[in-house]
């Protein structure tokens, strides 16, 4: 299968006083398409720090990072918006939902930004909420939400777009225990069925072993 993501020797250091921190030594990834890769670590490990330069959030890193063939350091502010647009999706462990917006709205914006046509996203966004099982609240504001639906929106918000690859940043570590397993199992039932790749940042070892693969952050490299 040809890769949605590959990573080669990325780097990210901060400076903090007089001392340099290298939160990445030298990382190498390659993900193909549709397939689910666990990323695991302790709180610290530099999980985020990954996920934000494969998501073209932030600059700083050394390292060659190519999405859907595309090389990371060759795009302008504008590539880069287009890449995040076009190929990726984003859950984090908060879902960030627009307040204003019930969950279909929610889901229907990005395509709008895309592009798409009102009918053609809201028929899209209809049927991932209801794969979900949110078929019920798709007027429902984020406030009439609880935590799990809340982030259910934000799954669905996430492959809106069809994205070639899914970023996911602990997406259940703001749920309780028994709410976690089923969000996640609902969330990789349709991720699998939308033939995305995803790469899932976790510390949990039981939800991570339900994913394709696992790749641990050890001292600044993937092991």
């Amino acid at each position: 299968m040809p890769d949605v993501l590959a990573v080669t020797g990325l780097r990210r250091a901060f400076r903090q006083g007089d001392a340099t921190i290298e939160v990445l030594r030298g990382v190498n990834l390659r993900i193909s398409a549709g397939e689910i890769v666990a990323l695991l670590g302790p709180s610290g490990s530099g999980k985020s720090t990954l996920l934000q330069a494969v998501g073209l959030l932030e600059g700083g890193f050394e390292g060659s990072i190519r999405i859907a063939g595309e090389e990371a350091a060759k795009l302008d502010n504008d590539g880069r918006t287009r890449v995040r647009r076009d190929a990726l999706g984003f859950v984090y462990q908060f879902h960030h939902l627009l307040p204003d917006f019930d969950a279909a709205e929610n889901v229907v914006l990005p395509q709008l930004i895309r592009g798409a046509g009102a009918a053609d996203a809201r028929a899209r966004a209809t049927r991932l909420l209801t794969a979900l099982g949110l078929g019920h609240r798709l007027t429902h504001r984020p406030s009439q939400l609880s935590g799990g639906e809340q982030q259910r929106v934000a799954v669905a918000r996430a492959l809106a777009n069809r994205p070639a690859l899914v970023l996911a940043d602990e997406p259940t570590g703001n749920l309780d225990e028994a709410t976690a397993e089923v969000v996640l199992a609902e969330f990789l039932r349709l991720v699998r069925g939308e033939g995305s790749a995803a790469l899932i940042a976790t510390h949990n070892e039981r939800l991570a072993a339900k994913m394709d693969r696992v790749v641990r952050l050890s001292e600044g490299v993937l092991v």
